[in-house]
C-alpha cells in the first residue's frame, strides 16, 4: 500500500534535515527521503566544521538571515542538549579595494554590526598563526566561529524525529510524478504520496528537477588539514575563522578541531564542473600542492605534514546566490539549492523558509534576491 505524508523532503543533508523539523515541528505529517547515510561525506554537508560569520561580503541581503540563523542554531542547542556552533571571532581579508574587505565593510555598515579594522600587523601580532602581506587589511568581527556539519544533521533529524517525522536513509529517488491531489515519489524502495514535494538534494537536484539543469551545477571541492609547526597558534581560542582575497582567489579557514591539522580551502578550488555520480573522490597531489602553497605563503607555520585531505561538492548557480521557492510550472514542490559554496551556515534559517513556502508560498523573511524566477 502506497504511503501518504502531508510533505515528502528529498535529500536531508544540512538543508532537508532542517527543512524537516521545522515542518514536523508544525505538526505536519513529513517523510524525508535520502539517498545516502544520515550523515554522509558524499555531497555538502561534511567536513567536521563549517564557517559561520555574520558579514557577508556576498551581498548585505545575506546578514538578517545569518542573524536569525544564529538564533536557531542555539535554539537547537538547547533542544537537543548538542554543542553545534562554536565562537572563535571571524577575519574577512585582503587588499584595499578588494571584493572580500569591501564588501564585509559593506556589510556592517548596512546593519550596524560590531567590528574593527585591523593592519595586517595588527593582524599577525594578535593571531600568531597568520601571516598576512603588508598591504592588506581585515575586518575582524567578534561573532564568527564555526559549525559542526554532522552533528547539525544528526540535532536536526533528532529534533525531527521527536516532532514525528520519518527519515529514511540509503533510498535513492528514481522519480516524482504529479497528481492531482498531490504528488507520488519512486524511490529505490518504495512508492510515497503527498500533499507537497521538498527537494533539497544538493548536487543532484538537477537531475530530479530537469529546469535545474545549469542553475545547479556541481562542482568538484577539495579540503586540507595541516599539522601546524606552532599547533596552540591555531587553537580555538587564538585563531579566528578567516575569508581571504589572496591573489590567486578567495580561501577561508579554521582553527584545529577534532582532527590535528589546520583546515582551510580555496572556493571553486580547480574549478571542476563535475557529475555527483560520476567523478574521482580522491584528492589529487595536484590538489595538495594547490593548497600547501597557500599555507606556505599566508600561514607557515600551519603549513606542516598533511593530516587529511577530503573532496566534497559545491552546487553553484550563475550568480553564486541560493535558489529558494517554487519553481514556475511546479506549484506542488518547493526547492533549495544552488547554496554556491557558502550554504552551510544558513541550514537552520533555509528550514524556516522552506517550511514556511511549502505552507504557504510565502515567508516573513527577505528572500527576493533567490527567487528561481530571476533565471527565466
Amino acid at each position: 500500500m502506497t504511503q501518504r505524508h502531508d510533505v515528502i523532503v528529498v535529500g536531508v543533508g544540512g538543508m532537508g534535515a532542517a527543512t524537516a523539523y521545522h515542518l514536523a515541528e508544525r505538526g505536519l505529517d513529513v517523510l524525508g527521503v535520502e539517498r545516502y547515510d544520515v550523515p554522509h561525506a558524499m555531497g555538502s554537508s561534511h567536513g567536521i566544521s563549517r564557517i559561520i560569520r555574520k558579514p557577508q561580503y556576498e551581498d548585505p541581503a545575506y546578514v538578517p538571515l545569518v542573524e536569525r540563523a544564529y538564533d536557531l542554531w542555539r535554539d537547537l542547542e538547547a533542544k537537543t542538549g548538542r554543542d553545534l556552533l562554536f565562537i572563535t571571532g571571524g577575519i574577512d581579508a585582503g587588499p584595499p579595494g578588494s571584493e572580500v574587505l569591501e564588501g564585509s565593510l559593506e556589510s556592517c555598515a548596512a546593519h550596524d554590526l560590531e567590528h574593527e579594522v585591523l593592519s595586517a600587523e595588527t593582524v599577525n601580532e594578535r593571531f600568531p598563526g597568520y601571516d598576512l602581506p603588508a598591504d592588506h587589511r581585515a575586518v575582524y568581527q567578534p561573532d564568527g566561529g564555526f559549525l559542526v556539519p554532522e552533528r547539525c544533521i544528526v540535532a536536526h533529524v533528532e529534533a525531527a524525529h521527536a516532532a514525528g517525522a520519518t527519515i529514511r536513509a540509503r533510498e535513492p529517488v528514481h522519480e516524482y510524478r504529479h497528481l492531482d491531489d498531490g504528488v507520488r515519489v519512486e524511490t529505490s524502495k518504495g512508492t510515497y504520496e503527498a500533499d507537497r514535494l521538498v527537494v533539497t538534494a544538493g548536487a543532484w537536484a538537477a537531475k530530479l528537477l530537469p529546469a535545474l539543469e545549469g542553475l545547479a551545477v556541481p562542482e568538484r571541492q577539495v579540503l586540507a588539514w595541516l599539522q601546524p609547526t606552532e599547533p596552540t597558534a591555531f587553537d580555538a581560542d587564538r585563531f579566528p575563522v578567516f575569508i581571504h582575497e589572496a591573489d590567486d582567489g578567495h580561501y577561508y579557514g579554521f582553527p584545529r578541531h577534532d582532527v590535528p591539522g589546520f583546515k582551510f580551502g580555496k572556493f571553486n578550488h580547480r574549478e571542476e564542473t563535475v557529475d555527483p555520480d560520476g567523478f574521482d573522490r580522491d584528492p589529487e597531489p595536484a590538489d595538495e600542492e594547490l593548497l600547501r602553497s597557500y599555507a606556505d605563503r599566508y600561514f607557515p607555520t600551519g603549513a606542516g605534514p598533511t593530516m587529511q585531505l577530503t573532496t566534497c561538492l559545491f552546487t553553484n548557480t550563475p550568480d553564486n546566490h541560493f535558489i529558494l521557492g517554487r519553481l514556475p510550472d511546479e506549484p506542488r514542490v518547493t526547492v533549495g539549492a544552488g547554496f554556491s559554496g557558502h550554504g552551510f551556515k544558513f541550514a537552520s534559517v533555509i528550514g524556516e523558509i522552506l517550511a514556511d513556502l511549502t505552507i504557504t508560498g510565502e515567508t516573513d523573511h527577505e528572500i527576493g534576491l533567490f527567487d528561481p524566477a530571476r533565471f527565466g
